[in-house]
């Protein structure tokens, strides 16, 4: 339970309302610099080019207006510009890094730049073949947890820099910030739209020296989610979709603005919290949420067992779930007529997707496509040619 928590607070990830000062990419974008990186999706970086260098910066996805991070990207093999502008100074490619979260060493798989990973914090939820393979071998080391990592097997790496994700109010990073190798924050899951978070993946190319993969595979992603989106646009009907499930005495929900509210938008389905403007999740009541979104014509949520779930289980987790819609449709008789319109059989309005057992974690954030086939697949099955979902599966 602790580590579903722990996923969905990066998952689910301002507030609308007054404008607030530009963040400095905003600035930036605004200005006629000619050497620019423009990225299309992506707010919360911005890259620009200068002489001997390249300088990053990542806007404050909690202080609107403010910096999180600067960072002046420097070629290994080359001397320091001597105009060196403020940040955090990092030299690429990265010859060794060492890696805290599951979804960057599933990127990094895809960019073909695994040799380039040294070390790894959180092991035991990092499913990742390469990873774990390459800690039996003694290629990778393991520096523990990810909260209290062992430093000194991190100093033992020699690594270029560390790839972790920053969290609001956190606190810096303890005794990893008196080391002396660069702290990547990685916190492409605040942007508030499924392509925004996966455009970040052009940034990392640029750190571990695969920008041409980078560039392609996002332009691969791109292409396909957009195709998707088109393709659901087509479909008659407009599912209501009620997501996840409690979590000890809390049904956390995605906000309005959070990539997966996007992607139920894009998806074209009816989302009950689509007007809310957070991007992070909410923290509702059973009530709340049995009140709003109880009478949706579909419910999806995410699990974490060792097995795949079964309707007892479910309902021995709370009794309350037989009044929600979905769960009617299969508990009640058999002779109940199919919905005709949304396509709804019995069995077929609940789907549950074990983070355990799927890669969803590891990959969606970075193939967000994926995802949104598996959306139009489940809500629209109208719609053809397209495969079985990947990561949800029928009760």
């Amino acid at each position: 339970m602790k580590k579903l928590l722990f996923l969905l607070t990066i998952v689910l990830t301002a507030c609308g309302g007054q404008r607030a000062p530009q963040s400095w990419a905003e600035r930036l974008q605004e200005s006629t610099a000619p050497d620019s990186l423009v990225f299309r999706y992506a707010r919360l970086i911005h890259v620009e080019q200068r002489e001997g260098c390249r300088v990053v910066y990542i806007d404050n996805p909690w202080m609107q207006g403010k910096g999180l991070h600067t960072y002046v990207l420097v070629p290994y093999d080359a001397e320091l510009p001597q105009s060196l502008p403020g940040g955090t100074v990092v030299r690429t490619p990265l010859r060794r890094s060492v890696v805290f979260t599951s979804v960057h060493c599933a990127l990094i798989d895809q960019l073909q730049a695994t040799a380039q990973v040294a070390g790894v914090a959180d092991l035991k939820y990092i499913k990742v073949p390469f990873v774990q393979e390459g800690v039996k071998s003694g290629k990778i080391a393991d520096c523990g947890d990810g909260m209290s990592p062992v430093v000194e097997k991190i100093i033992d790496t020699e690594a270029d820099a560390l790839l972790l994700s920053p969290f609001e109010n956190a606190g810096g990073y303890g005794r990893m910030e008196d080391i002396n190798i660069p702290i990547i924050e990685c916190a492409e899951y605040m942007e508030a739209s499924p392509l925004a978070r996966a455009e970040w993946m052009r940034f990392y190319g640029m750190l571990y020296g695969k920008e041409e993969e980078a560039e392609r595979l996002f332009a691969q992603v791109e292409a396909h989610y957009m195709t998707l989106k088109q393709q659901a646009a087509t479909a008659a009907a407009r599912p209501s979709v009620l997501v996840d499930k409690m979590a000890g005495s809390v049904w956390y929900v995605p906000g309005g603005r959070s990539t997966i509210g996007q992607m139920l938008s894009d998806a074209n389905a009816d989302y009950p919290w689509a007007d809310d403007s957070h991007s992070g999740s909410l923290q509702l009541a059973f009530e709340t949420v049995l009140e709003r979104a109880g009478e949706s014509d579909f419910w999806l949520f995410r699990y974490d067992s060792p097995h795949p779930i079964t309707l007892d289980e479910l309902l021995s987790e709370k009794d309350g779930y037989r009044m929600v819609r979905p769960i009617r449709l299969i508990t009640n008789s058999a002779s109940q007529s199919p919905n005709s319109e949304f396509g709804i059989r019995n069995s077929s309005a609940v789907y549950g997707c074990n983070v355990t057992t799927s890669m969803f974690y590891e990959e969606t954030p970075f193939r967000p496509d994926l995802l949104l086939q598996d959306l139009i697949k489940i809500l629209h099955p109208d719609i053809p040619n397209l495969p079985e979902p990947r990561y949800y599966h029928s009760l």
